[in-house]
């Protein structure tokens, strides 16, 4: 553009320059240096101007009727007021099949930068589906791969803000050897930085497995979905019919699949829930925990209503929720995949003023007992609170693991076995609070003082056995005396002191007072230090 420009100015400087005389002519017709600034200045306006339009105004205008946000201005909402720093902007495709050499957009569907968030920085990519479907070409990818690399050598997160069709056709093997090369990135960043993939539009094929690989996916409603294949190849392959909605939409993701880790209402929504979710987040996995000042929270606050939260009969359920809101600073907790495997809760909260990450049993969803998709979500949690160094608070109310064919079929052995391993090998410090049932295996698994818990607490009326007491009656006693031998068996097992008296629990605690001994442990394990033996990694049974 800028020596299309420099050649029309060299021509009617040409013509402008003749002498009257037909005999004498200028000898040069060179534009003068400020003539070729003055011309470079416009150019390099009129590129900024069509970078900052994307794909034209009327292909914006399409995007705000289906109530989505563009993608500078998704950065606008999400980064602090003035702190975007843009690269690359005026990078465009190189690609010249099927007419590409003529449609060229300066930016080539995706911005990308540093900014800040509350005042701590970030990496960001922001996909555009104004040019080109938001679909990945090499040069697309590459600028991608700059932000992640700069994210790496800096240890600072990195958000991405997914709308992408895929692969761009039009290159074929180069937009996909792009995505193995974005691919690949995201393998070597995971458990050195954060990633944070949020949903923002239609993401197929290759758009998916690289948020797939992130920490963290959120979407969007009615405006989001992820598949590997859309419906139409759908009904060619299977015959199925199903609607984008029902095959990858944010309820799909949330509550059936597990993909996604939360869902919100629409961009503004989602982008300022992303912007408090970072609060808790640490900026890589050298640095400590985040701790957000201003909170009046003492730890010396008693929490009265923990003491009669749990229901006398060991049948009737609770909300495990509350117990959490009451403990931790003013009653936050941001809730991770609240929508699926209800029987398990995890998320982030904070303990005078500093990150934790929450995982407890939910005696309301399965009577809290342990599945294949609660032992799957509690198993990623717990990894990504020891790889970012994270404390784990683990409130255990967990009659054992589910039983039935389908969980047996499904491979509960091994799905279970991923929360087991998780909580083995993590050596954050580990504290964990039995408020009713501690029952089986499922007992071991939940972050007991055997998987090296750093503390572990009960509450009185806690019951750590093998099992229930009517089970086990009729397994020693054959179903003989069962009245009287359910009540020795209550008398003797239906309370901590055992489990106490072995110091496989610490301490048994009055409940209205959990915040302060956890805010004082939390404190004593501040500078903990617990190494694995030397690995290349561990074999997980995923």
């Amino acid at each position: 553009m800028f020596l299309k420009a420099i050649n029309k100015t060299m021509k009617i400087r040409s013509l402008m320059m003749l002498n009257k005389s037909s005999s004498h002519r200028v000898l040069s017709t060179m534009p003068t240096p400020s003539e070729i600034k003055a011309t470079f200045a416009k150019t390099l306006e009129e590129e900024n101007r069509l970078a900052n339009l994307g794909g034209g105004e009327k292909r914006i205008e399409n995007q705000h009727k289906k109530g989505k946000l563009t993608a500078r201005e998704r950065l606008e909402l999400l980064l602090d007021d003035g702190s975007f720093r843009e690269y690359d902007k005026l990078k465009s495709h190189r690609c010249t099949d099927f007419g590409m050499e003529s449609q060229q957009h300066p930016g080539d569907g995706v911005v990308t930068g540093h900014g800040k968030i509350n005042g701590r920085p970030c990496y960001v990519f922001s996909q555009d589906f104004t040019v080109f479907g938001g679909s990945l070409s090499e040069t697309h990818a590459e600028k991608i791969m700059k932000v992640m690399d700069k994210a790496m050598q800096n240890g600072v997160p990195v958000i991405g803000l997914n709308d992408s069709g895929g692969a761009r056709i039009q290159e074929g093997v180069a937009s996909l050897g792009g995505y193995a090369d974005v691919f690949q990135a995201n393998v070597l960043a995971s458990g050195v930085i954060p990633q944070i993939s949020m949903i923002m539009g239609p993401c197929a094929g290759g758009a998916v497995y690289s948020p797939a690989m992130t920490d963290f996916i959120f979407m969007v409603e009615d405006t989001s979905y992820m598949f590997v294949t859309g419906p139409d190849v759908v009904k060619t392959v299977t015959h199925e019919e199903v609607t984008q909605e029902e095959l990858g939409g944010a309820k799909t993701h949330t509550s059936k699949s597990g993909v996604a880790h939360g869902a919100f209402g629409n961009d503004v929504e989602a982008l300022r829930e992303l912007r408090r979710f970072y609060e808790f987040i640490p900026m890589n996995n050298q640095a400590g925990v985040p701790k957000k000042d201003g909170s009046l929270d003492s730890r010396d606050r008693n929490v009265p209503l923990l003491d009669n939260i749990v229901p006398d009969d060991p049948n009737v359920p609770y909300d495990m929720k509350l117990i959490v809101q009451g403990i931790v600073d003013d009653g936050d907790f941001f809730e991770i995949m609240k929508d699926y495997a209800k029987n398990i809760i995890v998320g982030f909260a904070r303990m005078e003023g500093k990150t934790v990450g929450i995982v407890g049993n939910q005696p309301n969803q399965l009577a809290g007992c342990l599945d294949i998709d609660s032992s799957t979500k509690g198993a990623r949690f717990v990894r990504f609170c020891d790889a970012f160094n994270i404390p784990i608070v683990t409130f255990v109310d967990v009659p054992g693991f589910l039983p039935g064919t389908a969980q047996e079929y499904g491979g509960i052995i091994r799905q279970g076995a991923k929360l087991l391993y998780a909580y083995a090998e993590a050596t954050v410090p580990k504290l964990t609070v039995i408020t009713r049932k501690a029952y089986g295996g499922a007992y071991d698994v939940m972050s007991s003082k055997h998987l090296r818990g750093d503390v572990n607490y009960a509450w009185p009326g806690a019951e750590v056995a093998v099992m229930g007491a009517k089970g086990a009656v009729e397994i020693i006693f054959r179903g003989e005396n069962v009245e009287e031998n359910t009540l020795e068996y209550t008398e003797k097992f239906a309370n901590p002191l055992s489990a106490a008296r072995r110091g496989f629990v610490d301490d048994i605690i009055l409940p209205h007072t959990t915040r302060t001994r956890i805010c004082e442990d939390l404190e004593l394990l501040e500078n903990k230090e617990m190494k694995n033996p030397y690995k290349k990694h561990g074999n997980i049974p995923l």
